[in-house]
């Protein structure tokens, strides 16, 4: 169990201490022990094998008994028989955006609503505004915070839905008699998230495929089966989908499978433009089945280039595709640097030394160290004499790792006016310097505007980081005009990243062509804070690709030497 494991039930039961009106004290100790768990340098599991988890700060031997029997059991004491006193609409209610445990306690015991449906309707009516200590416009954005929750119901993100589709399609592609076996849907086009996990496959015998698809490990239902879909839940709680196709017609069905709704109607409609007809069973003129061998030659016999799955949305793509063949676009061997980690100078996971050898090993010729400012006190902000300890430590590694160099960085606080955290006169001496929003979320639109303008006007910001601040499925960005930043940005000759973390994936793939065309530079940066969250860079590979992005687009697909001319240039 990992320490960020621990620290996640320990905060699970803090909140369900505060629903079920706990003692404070008690609270206190459990928010003091996941904060302290979340920070550890080292695994928590191992110092409680030894019998030394007391000697972290604030956890008291009854604490450290509790999280030994949470490595143990994967449960805290208490933990069951404090859910099992709530009803379960009560523990969805807290995952409304801007909705904390006591005020979601407050709506339930004053008002007997238990269920975020029933919290809708009772702040469309006005019953909550009248609450004590709620009013208007906590109402309304305890409104909107309850249609966003909506909109997100059944979906995941996309490293839950990748993990589970390559694990299913590893599993099918082991199988006796399989002859082809593909991720297909929103997955295969990169969405940031999705439903379910499509899979098509072919085989010499599609019953006994089906078979198999039901033994799959995390398999825990199935739902609908037959001669050419198995549909099952599996126990992430997503759904899954195989189609079974002849193999004669697997490049069509794949198509079909992997398009979203807009394209294979265009699809379709450029088909039958020419005499044809396409379905998941073939590109059919009259009774003859003109059989493509792949998804290329199918593209092809409707007078087209290939066109890459990431960009089948209906966004004008067969259209592009029309008129001649579509860029190359970027790939994961065209990256030479990974940008945007954190060490344990601040809330990172592993030291320089420890993440530049990673990166190394994974193929960067370079690596840009962004920790955090001092603003972040909750990450342990780096001050300015401790950032100059990090560069000392930064040159030693410098030169004892061969092979990758190791960039001076900094991710800077952008403070609520749009001043940084550093002066100017010290931003000039680092490498590289990423600006980013940690803190003042609730702005208006000019306010949030103006914000990141100020920002990425200042000539020492070479990167501006997650621009808008989402958390995929738990929280809406600001409300910023992205496009004026994106204009502020291309005047400043200021990059916008596009943040690799699975639940960031900011700056939105939508908005990708229009910076292109302004001119931005948009790197890919992992955002990592550990060894294992370097490999965050396939996600935002994904949306870079699913922005028409080239290698020309992304800055750290140069060399360590152009990469810093490029974004100082």
């Amino acid at each position: 169990m990992t320490n960020k494991d621990i620290a996640n039930a320990l905060t699970e039961m803090t909140t369900l201490m505060e629903l079920n009106g706990e003692n404070a004290f008690r609270i206190r100790s459990y928010t003091h022990a996941a904060r302290q768990i979340d920070l550890l340098r080292e695994p928590a599991a191992d110092l409680s094998t030894r019998g030394e988890l007391e000697s972290v700060r604030g956890i008291g031997g009854k604490m450290a008994e509790n999280i030994a029997t949470l490595i143990e059991t994967g449960a805290l004491p208490g933990m069951d028989e404090l859910r099992a006193a709530l009803p379960e609409g009560v523990l969805e209610m807290i995952e409304v955006p801007g909705l904390g445990a006591k005020r979601v306690r407050s709506i339930y015991e004053q008002l007997g609503i238990a269920d975020v449906d029933a919290l809708a309707k009772a702040c469309a009516a006005g019953e909550i505004e009248k609450l004590r200590g709620f009013g208007k416009k906590t109402a309304q954005n305890i409104l909107r915070g309850v249609s966003f929750l909506q909109r997100q119901r059944g979906r995941f993100l996309c490293h839950t839905a990748q993990t589970e589709a390559e694990a299913l399609r590893a599993y099918l592609s082991e199988q006796p008699g399989v002859t082809r076996v593909t991720i297909a849907g929103s997955v295969r086009r990169c969405a940031e998230t999705s439903e379910d996990v499509v899979i098509v496959a072919s085989a010499k015998d599609g019953e006994a495929l089906a078979e198999a698809f039901v033994h799959c490990p995390g398999v825990a239902e199935v739902t609908k089966r037959g001669k050419t879909k198995v549909s099952a839940g599996l126990d992430s709680g997503m759904r899954a989908e195989l189609r079974i196709a002849e193999d004669a017609a697997f490049p069509c069905a794949l198509h079909h499978f992997t398009g979203n709704k807009e394209h294979n109607t265009a699809m379709r409609q450029r088909a039958k433009d020419r005499g044809m007809k396409l379905d998941e069973y073939g590109l059919f003129r009259g009774n003859e089945n003109a059989i493509c061998p792949d998804e290329k030659a199918l593209f092809a016999a409707l007078g087209l280039h290939d066109i890459p799955p990431e960009l089948r949305e209906g966004n004008g793509e067969i259209e592009r595709a029309a008129r001649g063949p579509l860029p190359e676009l970027v790939a994961r061997a065209d990256l030479k640097g990974t940008l945007h980690v954190h060490t344990t100078y601040s809330d990172g996971r592993h030291g320089v030394e420890a993440m530049a050898r990673a990166a190394k090993a994974l193929g960067y010729t370079y690596i840009g160290i962004c920790d955090h400012s001092k603003a972040a006190a909750y990450a342990h902000g780096l001050t300015e004499d401790r950032v100059r300890s990090q560069w000392d430590e930064i040159d030693r590694v410098d030169d004892a790792v061969a092979g990758i160099r190791v960039l001076k960085g900094i991710e800077v606080d952008i403070l609520s006016d749009g001043r940084l955290d550093f002066d100017d006169a010290f931003l000039a001496e680092f490498d590289l310097v990423v600006a980013s929003v940690h803190s003042k979320f609730s702005m208006t639109e000019k306010e949030a505007t103006e914000r990141l303008m100020c920002a990425v006007q200042n000539p020492n910001v070479d990167i501006l980081g997650h621009p808008t601040g989402r958390l995929l499925l738990s929280r809406e960005g600001y409300p910023v005009n992205m496009r004026a930043v994106i204009d502020a940005a291309a005047e400043a000759r200021t990059a916008i990243e596009i943040n690799a973390n699975p639940a960031r994936l900011d700056m939105d793939w939508r908005l990708l062509n229009y910076a292109r065309q302004k001119g931005v530079q948009i790197p890919i940066n992992t955002d990592a804070h550990s060894i294992e969250e370097l490999e965050n860079m396939r996600y935002g590979l994904g949306i870079a690709r699913k922005g028409g992005l080239t290698p020309a687009d992304v800055p750290n697909a140069l060399s360590a030497e152009d990469f810093l001319i490029a974004l100082r240039g």
